[in-house]
This record gives C-alpha cells, sequence and structure tokens, in this order.
C-alpha cells in the first residue's frame, strides 16, 4: 500500500469557502482521495488531537478554534505523500509560506492557517484512526493510475 497522510481544512479554510480550491490542489499533484468527511469536531477529539501540545500555552486555543466550526477531514494516498503535502501547504506560520503553498497563498495569521497536515508517518497513522473507522477508508484505483506513477 502507498504511502497516506492526515489532512484537515480547519474552520476557517471551510467558512471562507476553500474547500474546493485545496482538494484541486491534492487531485492535481496526483494524490488520491480515500477518506473524506466534514465534521465539527468534538472537545475530546481535539483534545486528543493536539495531545502533543497539551502543556503549552496556546493548547487551549486550539481546541477553542477547531471545535468551532467544520472541519473537512481527509485521507490523502501515494508515493511521498507526507512529505510532498507539508510542501503543497507551506510553513507553519502563513508569513513566511512560500508563494504558491496554500498558507503562502491563502492564510495571513498563525491562528488562522486554514489547514493541518500529519508531519510523519507515525502522526499520520495516529491521525488518520483518530479522525476515520477503517470502513471509511476507500481503496479503489484510478482509471489514469498509469499516467499518475510508474509501475
Amino acid at each position: 500500500m502507498a504511502e497516506r497522510t492526515f489532512i484537515a481544512i480547519k474552520p476557517d479554510g471551510v467558512q471562507r469557502g476553500l474547500v474546493g480550491e485545496i482538494l484541486g490542489r491534492f487531485e492535481r499533484k496526483g494524490f488520491k482521495l480515500v477518506g473524506l468527511k466534514q465534521i465539527t469536531p468534538s472537545r475530546a477529539l481535539a483534545e486528543q488531537h493536539y495531545g502533543v501540545h497539551k502543556e503549552r500555552p496556546f493548547f487551549a486555543g486550539l481546541v477553542d478554534f477547531i471545535t468551532s466550526g467544520p472541519v473537512v477531514a481527509m485521507v490523502w494516498e501515494g508515493d511521498g505523500v507526507i512529505a510532498s503535502a507539508r510542501k503543497l501547504i507551506g510553513a507553519t506560520k502563513p508569513l513566511e509560506a512560500e508563494p504558491g503553498t496554500i498558507r503562502g497563498d491563502l492564510a495571513v495569521n498563525i491562528g488562522r492557517n486554514v489547514i493541518h497536515g500529519s508531519d510523519a508517518p507515525e502522526t499520520a497513522e495516529f491521525e488518520i484512526g483518530l479522525w476515520f473507522d477503517a470502513a471509511e477508508l476507500n481503496d479503489w484505483t484510478p482509471s489514469d493510475q498509469t499516467w499518475r506513477v510508474e509501475a
């Protein structure tokens, strides 16, 4: 199986109508969407997701923000998808993100930086398992697969 990553369009991205734009960037890159849902996360889910930051002063704000509205949760699959997605997303601080990246083009403030992406295989596995049941992930083969990657 190819590598998978978890991507979430945060409430600011959903409210600003950026879902289609962001989905399109991942599709044009050639990655395969295997899981997609819109959900307003519970506090418990948010606290688990951001658990690594629990002792940080910004933890409560992260949890409040991610639970403030709908999130579009996704699982993308493809060779090198974790590292490539991080490049597509751009730096955490939008003002440091390169033009052409999602954050460089669409975000202005670190507290409203539009999107989250897993940063490592272990993180991706944890986040996918947290946000999705196995039955919600679809293993399928795009008809243009031979044009995406070498066999």
